[in-house]
């Protein structure tokens, strides 16, 4: 394969977007949605049914409990946070099957999506199996 299918298909491979995840999620795909903002970020506003796990507590210690079966999902705020990658890189060199989202909170409310927390958001797209 030449370097340059590689590169896409590797995107492919470990990015998901907001449709992707909606798709999985609506599903019944077992993911875990993992919001790697701080705690304070999560509490008004998050992905429904995600979980709070900022990057920088996530270490082997941290995960020990977590079950490594399912697919996690790592987001933060958007294209100008780096959290998602940083958690998406912890997780993955842990033996989790990661995939990062692209886009993050921000691109998720673009495409229309709900989001809960103290500032919720409804959006067009509510019904999720999450």
């Amino acid at each position: 394969m030449n370097e340059q299918i590689k590169h896409y298909q590797d995107k492919l491979d470990f990015q998901w977007d907001s449709a992707d995840l909606f798709e999985a999620l609506e599903m019944g795909t077992h993911i875990v949605v993992v919001d790697t903002r701080k705690e304070f970020a999560y509490q008004e506003e998050h992905i429904p049914g995600a979980i709070s796990f900022p990057h920088r507590f996530m270490n082997e210690q941290s995960t020990q409990a977590l079950d490594r079966g399912p697919v996690y999902v790592c987001y933060c705020d958007g294209i100008g946070c780096n959290g998602s990658t940083r958690g998406s890189l912890k997780m993955t060199k842990l033996g989790f099957n990661v995939r990062e989202l692209m886009g993050g909170l921000d691109w998720w409310k673009r495409d229309g999506y709900a989001t809960e927390g103290k500032k919720a958001t409804s959006g067009e797209f509510v019904s999720c199996a999450c």
